[in-house]
């Protein structure tokens, strides 16, 4: 067993950060929206930044009956919360993706994203005063740029319009609402096409157009327009704003179902360099546990956690990342290798004890938990 010296890395918590590649990550949430949106949320077990630019979308490769294959979906998140991202996705009638997600992925399974890319994002168009427009699920995107800037203390002025067929579609209605209560440089205004019996509704209602943008935004020839929406919705607001005489240099949008075909052949490279790669045969070793009879054979590399959840043992858990020392568990015998950050003794290391959630396996193993 070698002890890790953080000493030797610049960041002492060994965290990796996210760039454009194919990844495997694991579902950690699944959380309802509305009715027919729900957003699953992904990280890995050992600590990754997940850095992207607000705005920007992965590609989810995935198996359905027995076929790959690869969907695009805009991160919803932010990065100002590191260590996972989410998508958020609505169930399309007939979509085969859509369907599959909502009604198979569940917490605890792994899948294949690649990215993060996208040209969409506000990081590369910088202003102080921007307008987010969004219909349907299109609000991922722009949602993930204003919890950007709210988590970021930004003094970036934001007026948030959004569309939803009706009250029950609004995505994300309470944290929007929420975050109109918490700062003054966010101004939230929502816009149902109807409401239906027994829907209560006091906001905009029908469609988007100039008179409604005017009183929402009144000042909106100033400022950066950030768009995203089904193409009927877009086509709409970029007349309306041509119209209107808007500078259109200032104007971004993004289409959610539209990805660009290179970034789609690339992640369709890496998907199939991952499957040649996993044909080839793997270091396989033993892990057992003294305190049961539970074994298992596991690739040389993975975490005890991991280790021990293909053995059907639960190890707790908490932080993940070797701070809190939930995971302790003792090393009978073997060769492990343990990347701390300050959750355990050297008294307790000296005595065999390691934790589980950033200790590798490097060869057979007895465990104690």
């Amino acid at each position: 067993m070698s002890e890790f010296n953080t000493s030797d890395f610049m960041n002492p918590m060994l965290t990796q950060t996210w760039t454009n590649g194919r990844h495997l990550v694991r579902c950690v949430k699944v959380i309802a929206e509305t009715h027919d949106v729900t957003t699953f949320t992904f990280g890995m077990s050992q600590p990754v930044l997940f850095f992207f630019k607000p705005g920007q979308f992965v590609t989810l490769e995935l198996e359905i009956d027995g076929e790959r294959v690869m969907r695009s979906y805009t991160i919803s998140s932010s990065p100002s919360i590191p260590y996972s991202f989410s998508i958020t996705v609505k169930r399309v009638p007939g979509g085969k993706v859509s369907n599959w997600l909502h009604d198979n992925l569940k917490s605890g399974d792994q899948i294949a994203v690649h990215g993060p890319v996208g040209q969409f994002n506000c990081m590369d168009f910088p202003a102080d005063k921007v307008l987010l427009l969004s219909g349907g699920v299109g609000i991922t995107p722009v949602m993930s740029m204003a919890r950007w800037w709210f988590d970021t203390d930004s003094e970036v002025d934001m007026v948030f319009a959004h569309s939803a067929r009706t009250p029950n579609d609004i995505i994300y209605a309470k944290e929007l609402e929420y975050m109109s209560t918490r700062i003054d440089n966010f101004q939230m205004h929502l816009i149902c096409e109807r409401n239906e019996i027994g829907q209560a509704w006091g906001g905009y209602r029908g469609y988007m157009n100039l008179h409604m943008l005017s009183l929402i935004a009144p000042d909106f020839m100033e400022r950066e327009v950030f768009c995203c929406g089904p193409e009927p919705y877009m086509e709409a607001v970029r007349n309306m704003l041509r119209d209107a005489g808007y500078d259109m240099d200032r104007y971004h949008e993004e289409s959610f179902g539209e990805t660009p075909a290179k970034d789609v052949k690339q992640a369709e490279k890496h998907a199939d360099e991952a499957e040649l790669e996993e044909q080839q045969p793997k270091e396989t070793v033993q892990i057992s546990f003294a305190d049961s009879d539970a074994t298992a054979a596991v690739e040389v590399g993975v975490t005890l956690n991991e280790a021990a959840a293909e053995a059907g043992v639960n190890i707790a858990k908490a932080c993940g990342v070797g701070i809190c020392g939930a995971c302790r568990v003792k090393v009978v015998s073997g060769d492990v290798e343990m990347a701390h950050n300050g959750g355990i003794t050297e008294e307790e290391i000296e005595a065999g004890y390691v934790l589980s959630c950033c200790t590798q396996v490097k060869g057979d193993v007895q465990i104690e938990t």
